[in-house]
């Protein structure tokens, strides 16, 4: 049997050598691990901002039915989110400020397991002050209007 060394050299130099097959393959599990980890990341971010959304949308909601019904009272008051929403739990914080009727409201949607803040919503509320003299249409300064244009006629 006569072996040719040209051809014996050849082959070896078209094959891949045990090392490149696993130096590719760490490569490659090292590219795979990020993509996975970077999958993950992705995932997590998502959950987080829907979280976010839902609870922004609630605390907006729970400002608009206090302004819808009017009657602005002062203190703390918290609750859950209905059966609709297990995840979240909210706080209301209403304060008076420092211009008559002008009340500062804090909304807090918190996680209804581990009370972690995934929301705060603060904005100010007016509700004009009842008026001692609102009965009385000469304490308004259109009485005197009025009485002029009864004057005229």
């Amino acid at each position: 049997m006569n072996i040719n060394p040209q051809r014996v050299q050849g082959a070896s130099s078209a094959a891949f050598s045990l090392i490149e097959v696993m130096v590719a393959m760490i490569i490659l599990g090292v590219a795979l691990v990020g993509m996975v980890q970077g999958i993950t990341t992705a995932l997590r971010s998502n959950k987080d901002a829907e979280y976010k959304t839902v609870a922004a949308l609630f605390a907006a909601g729970q400002i608009e039915e206090l302004r819808a019904a009017g009657g602005i009272v002062d203190g703390e008051t918290d609750g859950d989110c209905g059966s609709n929403l297990p995840l979240y739990h909210w706080k209301k914080s209403i304060k008076p400020s420092t211009i008559s009727g002008l009340h500062e409201v804090s909304v807090d949607i918190l996680h209804g397991t581990s009370n972690d803040e995934i929301y705060e919503l603060r904005t100010l509320l007016f509700e004009a002050p009842e008026d001692v003299n609102a009965g009385n249409p000469d304490s308004r300064k259109g009485g005197k209007s009025r009485s002029k244009r009864n004057r005229r006629s």
